[in-house]
């Protein structure tokens, strides 16, 4: 067993529920939920251009907690506060030099004001260029100033292009204004959310395993790998809470992630390129962000949709897969990617997927996977609309519902599994 550790704080959230820190809260002992302190996404929201990844719209995912809170499932007592993950953590996964990156996000050598100094163009033309789309008829518009006075906004007095702009964090993020925002206030307002959102993911596997069940509201950055981010996506919380499992927990050394986000999750996808120890399903709108075909090598089983694929043949296809991926691969443990960017009018995701399909496929994946005895962690990735709160609520409030979740969902039979929600002769 290497030497790889938890998160900072995580021991104490973890022993607290046998006893510790939270040991005067009489329903701790119950909590799987993990929630991310500050884990809603800015309500700067992405401006043209392809993205995709997790991000609820201000507020949402604390919406969520807050709808499921009314409805009586969940107590304030119930719940586990998520710990930021870091730096030490980060590098289980992360090279050096991609966080370094996120720190001091500039393409040029600090304080260089060479005058060969040059910017890397494959990140900022391509952010100048969208902030002056998100201007519109500003005085910074396109059609009122170039291109070059837009990259002189960037430069400092001596024509540098300072440390203090979040180059890389604004193309990861897919804001341009961020370029705009001091590095610290990156950090805090941006990465350090989330970071925690990042620890939530981790802890939350630690808890399913324990468990059998564990949701984190939040996470799901499944555009990042190692060295680079994407798509709103800038740490890479699925795959470090798969190294976490394999190199900490005892008895766990075959994972599954099911991938049901709208977006080809290209970022695990090359994190576990030819580790046969963790077996890829991934379902997702073949036409958008990111088509990468190379991370594509690494799916073991790939689920192509069409533009506005619909209720029915989505939900047939999830569940047939699902079910002969279990059988290829018995995993330790599922990591499901719970993506509700498949939502009709989700202009992201360009599917039409109705809330109550969203709610009846969280359902079919927890029911087949507790049916095989396997725990399972939720990450509740994408989703770029108002309501999306509201249905991922609904769907946790389903899951309990249908006892596959709560204090006595521990044992589900592979009996109660067997008979498919769905038939299964449509491929």
């Amino acid at each position: 067993m290497s030497d790889v550790p938890w998160p900072e704080g995580l021991a104490a959230v973890l022993t607290g529920l046998r006893g510790g820190p939270f040991s005067d809260r009489p329903q701790a002992s119950r909590a799987h939920l993990v929630l991310g302190q500050g884990c809603q996404r800015s309500s700067l929201q992405p401006v043209g251009g392809a993205g995709a990844g997790p991000g609820l719209e201000a507020a949402g995912m604390h919406g969520a907690r807050f709808v499921v809170s009314e409805e009586k499932l969940l107590s304030d007592s119930m719940l586990v506060e998520a710990r930021e993950a870091s730096d030490e953590d980060l590098l289980v996964v992360h090279t050096r030099r991609y966080l370094n990156e996120l720190k001091v996000p500039q393409e040029t050598d600090v304080g260089s004001c060479a005058p060969d100094a040059q910017v890397r163009p494959m990140h900022v033309p391509g952010i100048v260029w969208r902030l002056g789309a998100a201007l519109g008829n500003s005085p910074l518009a396109p059609d009122v100033h170039d291109v070059s006075f837009l990259f002189s906004l960037l430069q400092d007095p001596q024509g540098c292009f300072s440390s203090a702009w979040s180059f890389a964090v604004a193309t990861i993020t897919e804001i341009p204004p961020v370029i705009f925002l001091p590095n610290f206030l990156v950090q805090r307002k941006v990465l350090k959310p989330l970071r925690t959102q990042t620890g939530g993911t981790i802890m939350a596997g630690k808890l399913a395993m324990e468990r059998g069940w564990a949701i984190n509201i939040g996470g799901g950055f499944h555009h990042c790998s190692s060295d680079r981010g994407g798509g709103f996506c800038a740490y890479a919380d699925i795959t470090l809470a798969i190294k976490f499992l394999f190199e900490r927990v005892e008895g766990v050394s075959r994972a599954t992630i099911v991938d049901l986000d709208a977006h080809q999750g290209n970022g695990h996808e090359r994190d576990f390129m030819g580790d046969k120890r963790v077996y890829i399903m991934d379902v997702y709108n073949r036409h958008i962000y990111p088509g990468d075909r190379f991370a594509k090598q690494a799916i073991r089983r790939k689920v192509e949709l069409e533009w506005g694929t619909e209720d029915d043949e989505y939900l047939r296809r999830v569940e047939r897969n699902l079910e002969k991926a279990l059988q290829e691969h018995q995993p330790d443990v599922v990591v499901y990617n719970a993506g509700t960017d498949v939502l009709e009018g989700d202009r992201l995701g360009g599917l039409s997927i109705s809330p109550q399909g969203v709610v009846k496929r969280d359902e079919l994946v927890f029911r087949m996977v507790r049916g095989h005895q396997v725990p399972i962690l939720m990450v509740t990735s994408g989703g770029y609309q108002k309501r999306t709160a509201r249905i991922i609520a609904d769907s946790i409030l389903n899951l309990y519902g249908q006892g596959l979740i709560g204090p006595q969902s521990a044992n589900i039979s592979a009996q109660n599994s067997d008979t498919p929600l769905l038939p299964l002769e449509v491929p």
